[in-house]
């Protein structure tokens, strides 16, 4: 069942603490299926091309070998599963509980190969399942890499995340996560978070024609979010080792890598 929303999903109160509200998941989900349409273009405006650059960042970051077997969690429209697939492992799946983002992955892959240059996520075995984050549907040890981009701080529950994260994965596997932060420095702040406050979330939702608030909750899931340290200490509790943030674009954004032991 298509659940897009012409009306506001998210509102000032709940602006406050995005992270807090009882029915979090719910609304991310209508708020994705909302913006779906014009998300990549949206992506791709008002990071300057950047988003592209960061998920191949963090690709390189995995070390992906031919064996290698890749679910990629809250995958969206497939760019990350994609950017994965052209680094050659056996086999990429994409997952997200969002179904008119996990439609525009398939129909990007189909388009794609029907044009004659072959399958965008063209790993053998590549796969679109529709599913939450929190309760995936693979057995444990399925996976050699589980990777995430821009999507961990829109769980419901972050622990039970990455604890999925964790179980899905082999022993050796490793986890690649890439996640908005605040810059350190004091000057980049202060002109990001103008931008992402202020500029973004009027001239987005108007690129988009959003009116679920997408571009509003966006900045203010990441300033209400955990700093990289705070991360790391969050994928050391979920049984990861050797946990690292690699802080990318004056720490705008940072990779996560850590292993399962």
């Amino acid at each position: 069942m298509r659940d897009v929303t012409d009306k506001p999903v998210w509102t000032p109160d709940l602006l406050q603490s995005p992270h807090e509200a009882a029915d979090k998941a719910p609304r991310v989900r209508r708020m994705f299926n909302a913006i779906a349409p014009r998300y990549e273009l949206v992506n791709s405006l008002f990071s300057g091309g950047r988003d592209a650059y960061w998920r191949r960042r963090a690709v390189q970051f995995a070390d992906v070998r031919a064996e290698d077997e890749v679910l990629d969690v809250a995958c969206g429209t497939g760019n990350f599963a994609r950017a994965f697939s052209q680094a050659g492992p056996r086999r990429v799946v994409g997952c997200d509980f969002a179904h008119e983002m996990l439609i525009r992955a398939a129909t990007v892959r189909e388009r794609s190969s029907a044009s004659g240059g072959g399958p965008v996520a063209g790993a053998p075995g590549s796969d679109w399942v529709e599913a939450d984050a929190l309760r995936l549907p693979f057995g444990d040890g399925s996976f050699t890499i589980a990777s995430c981009a821009f999507g961990v701080r829109n769980f419901a529950d972050l622990d039970a995340g990455l604890g999925e994260m964790f179980r899905v994965l082999r022993p050796g596997g490793r986890a690649i996560i890439v996640e908005f932060t605040r810059p350190t420095n004091a000057v980049v702040r202060r002109f990001y978070e103008f931008f992402s406050n202020r500029v973004m979330p009027i001239a987005a939702s108007w690129v988009s024609g959003d009116t679920s608030g997408a571009y509003r909750y966006f900045p203010r899931s990441v300033v209400t979010f955990l700093d990289a340290d705070q991360m790391c200490a969050r994928l050391r509790a979920a049984g990861f080792v050797q946990a690292t943030a690699t802080p990318l674009t004056w720490g705008v954004v940072t990779v996560y890598v850590a292993t399962r032991s």
